[in-house]
């Protein structure tokens, strides 16, 4: 009886072994990853997204390959530039598997050493550079860094889409001088600025007194040229009115009576001109004869008998 219920728990044993290997042998993959199968110990095929069904006992899946983009960090690490200061020095690594079956067979952790290949890469560059590039020249560091894993990775199976220094850290004592320098430089900015603003202040106030003073003379030379143009004008009406009114007196006096009318005429502007007088002193003529002799001394003789 008790050899019956051993029998029973062996061929037990073996069917839930068996029913096992069953569903073990069948293979649901997602996308973007790859099932790496071995056959008795053989890489036998490469499983891609969708159902497969394996040989029970006979295949195995011995690797599972993440075929997305992963991102790996770098530690920090020491690094002397080419002038000997030590800066500490941290990145991230961005790739993916092409070839999985390369990056099960071809090295042991492609991780590891991507990135310790990424580390002594990113020494060797920095000690090539003074410290002041090293700032300025990170993307020459990532081109190098992706250049030399990707020559690896021919190998690895993997593929370097870039790397990105996240920090560049000097010693305390540097970045202390880094920033003096970056105030002095500052300040020496701000003095050039403020000293080319005045500059420019000066030459533009300059300029416009200049302006100004031009203007103000070329105004004050129309205004003289406009006034000694109308005095010149002024004088020639006058002299122009002055003949005119000579050539009506002389017509007016060659007329009959014209001289008496003449002499008539003066004569009541004259006494005109003395009624105005009200307060002030009054010089008339001795006698009537000295008036009409003065009268006479005014030339209207000379005007009634010059020619026409």
């Amino acid at each position: 009886m008790s050899m019956d219920i051993f029998v029973m728990l062996v061929w037990g044993g073996l069917f839930v072994v068996l029913m096992i290997k069953l569903f073990q042998s069948i293979r649901l993959v997602s996308t973007q990853t790859a099932h790496i199968v071995e056959r008795l110990g053989h890489y036998h095929k490469t499983l891609d997204a969708g159902f497969h069904a394996l040989l029970p006992f006979v295949d195995k899946v011995t690797f599972v390959q993440d075929l997305r983009e992963e991102a790996i960090d770098v530690p920090p690490q020491e690094c002397f530039t080419g002038d000997e200061v030590k800066v500490i020095v941290d990145g991230v690594i961005y790739m993916s598997i092409r070839d999985p079956v390369k990056a099960s067979y071809g090295i042991v952790d492609y991780r590891y050493a991507a990135v310790q290949l990424a580390k002594t890469t990113t020494r060797s560059v920095i000690g090539t550079l003074d410290l002041d590039r090293t700032f300025e020249e990170r993307n020459v560091i990532s081109a190098k860094v992706v250049e030399v894993l990707d020559q690896a990775g021919e190998v690895w199976g993997i593929r370097v889409h870039r790397y990105e220094i996240k920090n560049i850290t000097p010693p305390s004592t540097v970045r202390n001088a880094m920033e003096k320098q970056v105030s002095a430089e500052r300040e020496r900015r701000a003095i050039l600025a403020s000293s080319e603003g005045d500059k420019q202040s000066r030459i533009n106030r300059s300029e416009g007194l200049k302006a100004e003073l031009i203007n103000r003379s070329e105004g004050e030379m129309q205004r003289r040229i406009n006034e000694a143009q109308g005095y010149a004008q002024e004088i020639l009406s006058i002299a122009a009115a002055t003949a005119e009114s000579i050539e009506k007196v002389a017509e007016v006096v060659n007329r009959p009576g014209g001289s008496a009318a003449l002499k008539l005429q003066l004569s009541e502007r004259y006494i005109a001109a003395i009624a105005g007088l009200e307060d002030s002193r009054i010089i008339l003529p001795a006698n009537i004869v000295a008036y009409q002799a003065w009268m006479d001394n005014l030339g209207l003789d000379e005007l009634v008998d010059k020619p026409k």
